[in-house]
């Protein structure tokens, strides 16, 4: 690897760890991709790599946000039975696919996240607050872009542990932590609000991710000078992310993070 190769990764980890950490994806979604695409990294290699910054990713924002109370750490423990089950399913599954089977199953799901961003921003509900005293799980945030107190009661839970299955799964077979499935359903579907439902995503994606990267080491799909460089990246984007998270509405970055995974769904599907 070639010094520039090495600050290109840097760079890249340093905007997706913000991504990341700003929508609850961890960025592996957004990394993945800029390996591949860019760099030339074997797809196998890059999702390891995916994998372990999705670890850095909620390691520096897990322990801000659940201080700001922004993470619903009951909702999360719930959801993280079904995620990690999934995510050590998909880590073995992985390994017994191609590249270019790994490659369409990506674009499919980059247009999928897509699809979940726009309806959410079409029914206005990107950072709505939703209030509720229903349900045996309930949160409560202080948001200061708001200036208020966001109460909120979380809905349909047996749907949520469903889908964190899936995420789960997705999470250990294409290395994305598994956010981008769980934070669309966790906010439009059990009523959680869009910055509750990116914190408990991170703070769960370390852990979903942790489950699956073993298995990766073990089969020598991370190259250790590559995920050095993206992980140090990563780790300051996401404190970044962390910092504006508090202060701005998601709106704004969803519609150009939509257009983004439009664009690479497109790229990885025909690659």
């Amino acid at each position: 690897m070639t010094l520039q190769s090495f600050f290109f990764i840097l760079a890249g980890g340093f905007v997706t760890g913000i991504l990341g950490a700003l929508l609850g994806i961890g960025g592996g979604v957004i990394f993945i991709p800029y390996l591949v695409l860019l760099l030339k990294v074997p797809i196998h290699q890059a999702i390891a790599t995916g994998i372990v910054c999705v670890i850095a990713t909620s390691s520096a924002t897990a322990s801000v946000n659940v201080e700001r109370k922004f993470t619903n750490i009951r909702l999360g423990m719930v959801l993280e039975v079904a995620t990690t089950v999934g995510a050590i399913l998909g880590g073995f599954t992985a390994n017994a696919l191609s590249g270019a089977v790994l490659s369409k199953v990506f674009g499919g799901l980059l247009f999928l996240v897509a699809f979940l961003m726009i309806r959410r921003l079409w029914m206005g509900r990107d950072d709505a607050p939703t209030s509720g005293e229903n349900g045996w799980i309930r949160g409560a945030y202080f948001d200061p872009a708001m200036s208020k107190e966001v109460r909120y009661s979380v809905r349909r839970v047996p749907v949520a542990l469903s889908f964190s299955l899936i995420a789960g799964n997705l999470s250990g077979l294409l290395g994305i932590g598994g956010g981008v499935i769980k934070v669309p359903v966790m906010n439009l579907m059990c009523g959680v609000p869009m910055k509750a439902a990116a914190a408990t995503s991170n703070f769960m994606i370390g852990v979903t991710a942790v489950a699956s990267a073993f298995i990766y080491y073990a089969n020598n799909r991370i190259h250790p000078v590559v995920t050095c460089a993206a992980v140090i990246g990563v780790l300051f984007g996401s404190m970044v992310g962390t910092t504006i998270s508090a202060k701005i509405r998601g709106r704004t970055i969803a519609l150009i993070f939509t257009f983004v995974l439009l664009i690479l769904g497109i790229r990885m599907i025909l690659r």
